[in-house]
């Protein structure tokens, strides 16, 4: 079903705030952070393109926005920079992003035209600023095992997710390996979230769904949506059972949003299992 009809041009980010019992997401290119709580509709706009977020307060989230770390103060609508994201380098923006169990955040940039190899991994903890994995074109499925011990992420352009060790502060411990490869099904990955059984829900752009792989990349469902574009779910609700989806119209044409008239807007589906709670990021010495 849809949850949200607010059509984004890139919807990205969801994030569903467990003391809020709120569901956030994004517009990218549109600049926009959109909610909904009760049947009331939100959004704000920034000056720069803005793309994940993570929670750090009740009323409070870490933004990235597209050359840094923001918070975000949702009451009073007040920012206050953190850290700087690739500020010198105006080919990139920020894309794909996620709290960790160990609460830090991981932050995917990528050129703004998706130059080819511009982009990056980086991940924030307690003050710190750290570019793990380079050499990117289209970062994206950054999440988590529920047990904290390792991370994936992908770069769609190669239709394989990686997967890497974390050590006991969420940093990466080793090369990331290839689990996922969906080059033979031309599938393009894109978003994900791993659930509280460790089954990972990943957004398929352009195969208007999200499939559900366990631990050893077998797919065990697929979930389809009315939007060629799915971009990345989330798990939320009060049982952590609602699997929401963002999606896209980026790249369609007349015809294709005639024959979507839904594309770009949020949709809800029940799951029939759980999602991990989203994590707290911990600022840390950077705390104002």
């Amino acid at each position: 079903m849809i949850f949200d009809n607010r059509p984004c041009d890139l919807g990205e980010g969801p994030l569903w705030h467990p003391l809020r019992e709120q569901l956030f997401w994004f517009d990218i290119t549109g600049r926009r952070l959109l909610t909904q709580a009760g049947g009331q509709a939100q959004d704000w706009t920034f000056p720069e393109m803005v793309s994940a977020a993570g929670w750090v307060s009740r009323d409070e989230l870490l933004i990235a926005g597209q050359h840094g770390l923001f918070l975000f103060d949702l009451g009073n609508g007040q920012r206050q920079p953190l850290v700087a994201l690739e500020a010198d380098n105006p080919v990139t923006r920020s894309n794909d992003g996620r709290a960790d169990p160990q609460g830090g955040f991981w932050i995917g940039t990528m050129g703004r035209n998706a130059e080819p190899g511009a982009g990056a991994v980086w991940r924030y903890w307690r003050g710190e600023m750290r570019r793990m994995f380079t050499g990117l074109t289209i970062p994206n499925a950054i999440c988590f095992a529920p047990d904290g011990r390792s991370a994936c992420f992908t770069d769609t352009v190669t239709g394989r997710v990686l997967r890497v060790a974390l050590d006991a502060q969420g940093w990466p411990v080793g090369q990331p390996v290839a689990w996922l490869d969906l080059t033979a099904e031309g599938l393009n990955p894109d978003g994900a979230v791993i659930d509280a059984d460790g089954v990972m829900w990943l957004a398929e752009w352009g195969a208007a769904r999200v499939a559900a792989y366990d631990p050893q990349g077998e797919r065990l469902r697929v979930v389809n949506f009315d939007a060629p574009h799915t971009s990345c779910p989330a798990f939320g609700g009060p049982d952590l059972g609602t699997l929401f989806c963002t999606s896209a119209l980026q790249g369609m044409d007349a015809t294709a949003r005639a024959a979507f008239p839904a594309a770009g807007m949020v949709f809800a589906a029940a799951s029939g299992t759980r999602g991990q709670r989203e994590y707290r990021v911990e600022i840390g010495a950077a705390a104002p």
